[in-house]
């Protein structure tokens, strides 16, 4: 948008903050604004935003912006991919944003009229209806204020203090009697939370029973052909029974070819890809073609642990066979597919890197949108740090977008800034490399989802994309994946030994919640894992650490993560006002697995309603790019239907001696470990109850 655009070229900020318009509530708003402004350009800000949509509304926006936004939003409607999401439940929400205002209910999800009528109005008159909206509701709206937050370093310190004094003071006004109540009822509200609920009131609520469920695993269409119109590329296809005729379509590159030194750039090598402009198009151009033809386009690293020709499927595995590809992932309508093929060659082969203010002004974003995310989203950044220690992927993870990611980062920022050229050749390099003309196309796939007549329909376009790519269809080929160490693990085993070491560590930041993790590995390679720890792990994270983290801790989530094909566990919570206490919860996990083991051996619908839940996980509802994007993963990394079939019947066979036997692996977890997001008060209080870490601060 031209007021996004205005910001994040203006030098001002770092990112844009502000969530633009929301019109949830009765009265709608619309907040936009800029991250780490200095203090004296608070108010060029404002009137930089005013004189923007001042300009917007005197002007207007051109055809093509119209058109692409248009386009999008009917896509979006059309289509209305929830993904995982539950439909039925995002109807609802929509409707109750009338609901609740005395208005129709099916008024918000009802969008043919009122499309039809801004078409008609659009073509009449341009621009006009919008310019007289911000005119109207922005610009001459005098109900607007300017809010600026200042970051203060003692801010945690003045909070806890004045909490403290006013504690104190509410203490010294209460009698020994009233003081004794609260202790009394205290003791009564933990009790309660710790409480089980009685059988007869579980019994009151509708629920399956294991016969209710399929035992046979679902399976989606595929159909591979290694080497389409011998052009030396890899076409994957499902075909389902209706996808609305939209074709959903995800290319390939790979880049083993890389060193693992430029991994950490293949971040900002997705946006450059996206957001600089391809060819004979600028930024806006491309971003108006992408939105004019097609429902979207993005890029995205897929780094994925695949099973070596030497591994059984049961087996826990090393991480040293994997898929690194860089995706291309778009839809459009089967009419439209012409053009977002175009539009993959386009930014593939022919994106604009010599944009040196745009990459300065990403990787500001982005150190930004990092920061922010550890404080905002902590868990996320200890779990990457925690697998980070015990497997090659887990490292990649953690190098690329984990907390080792802010250092990177901020080089790059420095690099770009003050030696450009070396940037900017080291990113033409990467190019080269993903698209060597000898070994390219023996790397590359094309993914697609569609109906019979959307697959019918495209495929001209398909065999033209094929054919237009760069490279030799003769070519060599690559290395075997799966029967080869990833050509990065050399280096990143060595790496992981020096930047994420085995220890206990603490990552400062100002925040006055924890997010506490620990993790290790519960299986080791080539030790084969059940089914049935799925079970056992989702049992811990809506029952035991739910309850003990989130209903008698007061965080606000407490749970866990099992790799079924790794073997490592971790625990975590979420914005936590305990730390060493959880880790004490943590710590007593395989106790609590043991007795709930007893007590299912006892009560053998309580083992049914846990297993039915992890059932449940496995059998959610997918839109139809999900369901081919699935059957694709499961391909690559070589997950055969057999491998899925048994361990869907040792879930639904789990017996109590599965909680005991993870119980027994969970306490004697290899090499654990701790990693926290916490501020420094947390750790000194941490430290004095006997859990002392390594501390970095990182914001």
């Amino acid at each position: 948008s031209i007021l996004r655009k205005t910001l994040m070229e203006s030098g001002l900020g770092s990112a844009i903050t502000g969530g633009g318009l929301s019109d949830e509530l009765l009265q709608a708003t619309f907040s936009v604004g800029l991250k780490e402004v200095q203090p004296e350009n608070v108010a060029e800000v404002e009137k930089l935003i005013i004189a923007t949509l001042e300009k917007a509304a005197e002007e207007g926006f051109d055809e093509e912006a119209i058109a692409a936004s248009m386009n999008t939003i009917e896509f979006q409607m059309r289509e209305f991919n929830t993904g995982s999401f539950p439909k039925g439940l995002s109807f609802m929400l929509g409707s109750m944003t009338k609901w609740l205002y005395d208005e129709s209910p099916t008024a918000a999800l009802k969008f043919e009229e009122p499309l039809a009528e801004l078409k008609a109005t659009i073509a009449e008159s341009g621009s006009k209806i919008f310019q007289d909206l911000i005119k109207e509701y922005i610009v001459q709206n005098t109900h607007r204020t300017t809010i600026e937050m200042v970051p203060s370093k003692t801010l945690e310190e003045e909070q806890l203090q004045e909490e403290k004094d006013r504690l104190a003071k509410i203490k010294e006004s209460l009698s020994e009697d009233e003081l004794d109540d609260i202790i009394l009822k205290t003791k009564e509200l933990k009790a309660l939370q710790a409480a089980e609920d009685p059988p007869e009131a579980r019994a009151t609520i509708p629920s399956l029973e294991l016969g209710d469920l399929k035992r046979e695993v679902t399976e989606y269409p595929i159909a591979v052909n290694e080497n389409e119109n011998d052009t030396g590329i890899t076409v994957v296809r499902h075909e389902l029974i209706s996808t609305s005729g939209i074709a959903y379509c995800n290319f390939g590159l790979d880049l083993s070819g890389l060193s693992l030194d430029d991994a950490p750039l293949l971040g900002l090598y997705s946006r450059l890809m996206m957001e600089t402009g391809a060819g004979d198009y600028d930024s806006v151009a491309l971003s108006q073609r992408i939105g004019t033809h097609t429902g979207g386009v993005s890029v995205q690293v897929m780094t994925s642990s695949v099973k070596g020709d030497d591994e059984d499927e049961d087996d826990a595995s090393d991480g040293t066979k994997m898929i690194t590809k860089l995706v291309v992932r778009g839809k459009a309508t089967k009419d439209k597919t012409k053009e977002l093929f175009d539009i993959f060659n386009l930014i593939i082969t022919d994106a604009k890197f010599d944009a040196q203010s745009k990459v300065i002004e990403m990787l500001k974003e982005s150190k930004s949108q990092l920061e922010a995310g550890i404080q905002g989203s902590g868990h996320s950044f200890a779990n990457t740090r925690l697998k980070a220690r015990y497997s090659v992927p887990g490292y990649i993870d953690e190098k690329t977008g984990g907390i080792s990611a802010v250092a990177t980062i901020k080089s790059l920022l420095e690099q770009a800034e003050n030696d450009w050229p070396t940037l900017l050749a080291r990113l033409e390099k990467m190019r080269e490399t993903i698209l060597s003309a000898n070994t390219c196309r023996d790397g590359m796939f094309l993914d697609i989802t569609g109906d019979s007549a959307v697959q019918e329909a495209i495929k001209p376009s398909v065999d033209a994309f094929l054919d237009g790519l760069p490279g030799d269809a003769n070519g060599d080929k690559l290395m075997n994946f799966y029967a080869e160490d990833h050509p990065w693990v050399a280096q990143a085993k060595v790496e992981m030994a020096e930047m994420v070491p085995i220890v206990d560590e603490g990552f400062v930041v100002p925040t006055q919640v924890s997010y506490v993790g620990k993790g290790g590995r519960a299986y080791e390679p080539g030790e084969k894992i059940p089914g049935s720890a799925g079970v056992v792990s989702r049992w811990l994270r809506t029952g035991y650490l739910w309850d003990h983290v989130r209903v008698m801790g007061g965080a606000y989530g407490g749970f866990c993560t099992f790799g079924p094909s790794s073997g490592i566990f971790t625990y975590l919570s979420y914005r936590d006002p305990n730390l060493a206490k959880t880790i004490d919860v943590y710590d007593a996990t395989s106790d609590a697995l043991m007795a709930v083991a007893d007590d299912f051996e006892k009560d053998p619908e309580a083992l049914a309603t846990a297993i039915i839940g992890a059932v449940g996980d496995m059998d959610g509802a997918l839109s139809p790019d999900q369901k081919g994007w699935l059957a694709f993963n499961r391909w690559i990394v070589r997950e055969s239907p057999e491998h899925r079939q048994k361990s869907r019947d040792a879930i639904m066979d789990t017996k109590p001696e599965d909680f005991r036997e993870f119980a027994r692996r969970l306490k004697n977890l290899k090499d654990a470990s701790v990693a926290v997001v916490s501020s420094k008060a947390a750790f000194e209080a941490a430290a004095e109850a006997g859990k002392k870490m390594n501390l970095q601060d990182v914001v």
